[in-house]
């Protein structure tokens, strides 16, 4: 879950990218402001890492963890 102007999505997406990528998931950026009902359930709280529909991480992302999680 990003926001648009949101510079810390823009960094966290940049390093997730390839762990991602590695474990043959798929990176989906969606942005909050979309939905009136995600940006109310994320108000301020982005960027999200979303893991088969439950929450990862928020903020800052653990590439090592998020590796183990995709697996």
């Amino acid at each position: 879950m990003v926001r648009a102007t949101c510079g810390s999505c823009d960094r966290v997406a940049a390093q997730i990218k390839p762990v991602v990528a590695d474990a043959g998931a798929q990176l989906m950026l969606i942005d909050v402001d979309e939905d009136p009902q995600l940006a109310t359930e994320f108000g301020d709280r982005v960027p999200v890492v979303v893991i088969d529909g439950e929450e990862f991480a928020c903020w800052e992302v653990d590439n090592a963890e998020l590796a183990e999680a995709l697996r």
